[in-house]
């Protein structure tokens, strides 16, 4: 994760669209890396919700290339009946996150409202680290 560091804001949009994807590692301690060295919060929130967002947007679309199991599928199947669209506001989450945004692809969720409300969560959660570091 180093080496995104070392390119700045470009780095931020590399590591969170791929952090929001199926590799395995944490947006947030590479954003408040990156928000820490260029003291630019709004370009930080700006590129790092866009990156997140797309990744989350990528994995909602490639639900086809993934093969679950029947009880994971009637599992997710009973949250989405239940949740709907609305679950793309915790697509955010860390491990869960990508699990969710496969699902609501899986599923077919109205991708309008699912694009739109993923982009909420996702801008919620690094306005969110903004605030704590007093940065707005």
């Amino acid at each position: 994760m180093e080496w995104l560091e070392g390119l700045g804001l470009f780095g931020l949009f590399i590591g969170t669209f791929l952090a929001a994807t199926i590799f395995p590692f944490s947006s947030d301690a590479l954003y408040l890396a990156i928000l820490a060295a260029t003291q630019s919060p709004v370009s930080c929130l700006l590129i790092g919700t866009l990156g997140n967002w797309l990744g989350s947007v990528l994995t909602y679309w490639i639900e086809k290339w993934f093969k679950v199991r029947p009880e994971t599928l009637q599992k997710q199947k009973e949250r989405i009946d239940r949740y709907g669209v609305w679950l793309a506001l915790t697509a955010w989450i860390p491990i869960i996150g990508d699990v969710i945004a496969i699902a609501l692809g899986f599923y077919k969720t109205r991708p309008g409202w699912t694009m739109i409300l993923l982009l909420v969560g996702k801008f919620a959660r690094f306005l969110v680290w903004n605030l704590i570091y007093g940065l707005f």
